[in-house]
């Protein structure tokens, strides 16, 4: 009797690799987007790592705050002649020379450097911000996808269920000198390419439970079940210039931009400000050096600004503060770009999946049994029942394809606006 050996051995091939998930992986992780966001906010050591860089520059302010230290300085006589030791000072000998300075900033440097270390802190703090917005929005893509793959994983095993029992129904009425070999081979290739579907849909949600169990932290034996709304979002009503505006207070992209011209700003008053001399002030005492055996002087003294007056980082603040206007304007170009795609998008994928939709998805599963069972009772051709077959399996996974497509534009719309508009 003739066999199809590859179909055989895919047969075993996806036995043994759903057993040995089912033995490697005996923890199902049902859980919700809420609660898998919740746990990577906690969990997550990128956060972590970033979220040290923002303190680390929050402790500069601190440090910009703190005035110069004093100098103390002294010079003394190591040997004096007739005398067999070192450092004597007896009897009116030898020399003592004892100096403190202090340096006075002025034109405000301080001030000014605490602003700008202000600045930076507030740039660090933006690129946690959007680590987290992008980390956040992985997060939500590979949580709709690993739900849609699951959701695919179903329509193909219950093919593959229907389509196992007619090649063995159909086997034994070939055995019987009933069915032609054209027809069995026909459903058998059908099943063949089922089975062929899974292993590569399987593969998928493998990679995606790596990602996201990278992302939750979560057990390496682990399995995780997303559960998501499946049902349409209800009409929200968005408007573009308000959006827009809502997306320049939240991005921290396009507030890191603004962050960072207002640190060029700064930085030219900054180095406007060190063309200005600091003062430095002083006392010092001498001994047996000076025209008085015991001498007390007042120092004060400050470089005179004839030649290096800071102009070349002067003109280089400039022209950073110039490179930083261009940027911003790009960055908010981009983002008006970013929310009207993203607006429109969504719209379109609210208008593809409808509540017709979702009864439709019922509908056709009713037909398929019935489909089915008209066939196994010889209503209809094989030809008949293998097109319907295919245009079933394309059908349900258009519509799955589709429920991610809505749930990956509500994700594209939050993440262009930088918090969430739609909830899912």
């Amino acid at each position: 009797m003739y066999k199809i050996k590859p179909l055989l051995f895919l047969s075993v091939v996806l036995f043994t690799f759903g057993t040995n998930r089912a033995v490697a992986q005996t923890d199902t992780l049902k859980i919700t987007f809420q609660d898998a966001e919740k746990q990577f906010l906690e969990n997550n050591l990128s956060l972590l790592a970033q979220k040290y860089n923002v303190e680390a520059s929050k402790a500069l302010i601190q440090q910009a705050k703190l005035w110069d230290n004093p100098v103390l300085s002294t010079d003394q006589n190591i040997h004096t002649s007739g005398s067999n030791k070192f450092f004597d000072h007896s009897k009116g000998q030898g020399q003592v020379f004892v100096q403190l300075n202090q340096v006075f900033t002025t034109a405000g440097k301080r001030g000014k450097q605490v602003q700008m270390a202000k600045d930076d802190a507030m740039v660090q703090e933006a690129a946690f911000n959007d680590l987290m917005r992008n980390l956040r929005y992985n997060l939500r893509l590979d949580f709709s996808q690993l739900a849609t793959l699951n959701a695919q994983q179903k329509v193909y095993e219950n093919e593959i269920t229907s389509a196992t029992n007619l090649v063995k129904a159909i086997q034994k009425s070939y055995d019987a000198g009933n069915t032609s070999m054209k027809d069995l081979i026909r459903l058998k290739a059908l099943l063949f390419g089922l089975q062929n579907d899974m292993v590569e849909n399987n593969r998928q949600i493998n990679d995606l439970q790596t990602e996201l169990k990278t992302l939750l932290q979560t057990k390496e034996t682990a399995f995780v079940d997303p559960i998501i709304n499946d049902k349409p979002t209800e009409n929200v009503t968005l408007d573009v210039p308000s959006l827009i505006e809502q997306a320049k207070a939240s991005r921290p992209d396009y507030l890191s931009n603004q962050y960072q011209l207002n640190s060029a700003t700064h930085n030219l008053a900054y180095q406007r400000a060190l063309a200005v001399p600091d003062i430095t002030i002083g006392a010092s005492y001498d001994k047996n050096s000076n025209y008085a055996p015991n001498y007390y002087g007042l120092e004060i003294g400050l470089p005179l600004p004839f030649f290096n007056r800071n102009q070349g980082n002067i003109k280089s603040a400039k022209y950073n503060i110039k490179s930083q206007e261009s940027t911003l304007k790009q960055s908010e170009f981009q983002l008006k770009n970013e929310v009207v795609a993203a607006v429109n998008q969504y719209k379109l994928n609210q208008q593809l999946f409808t509540t017709q939709q979702v009864e439709f998805n019922e509908q056709y599963d009713k037909l398929f049994s019935s489909m089915l069972k008209s066939f196994q009772q010889r209503q209809i051709s094989l030809i008949e029942f293998v097109d319907f077959f295919d245009t079933y399996k394309d059908t349900k996974l258009k519509i799955l394809q589709q429920q991610y497509n809505l749930q990956k534009s509500i994700a594209d719309l939050n993440f262009a606006i930088g918090i969430p508009v739609i909830k899912s």
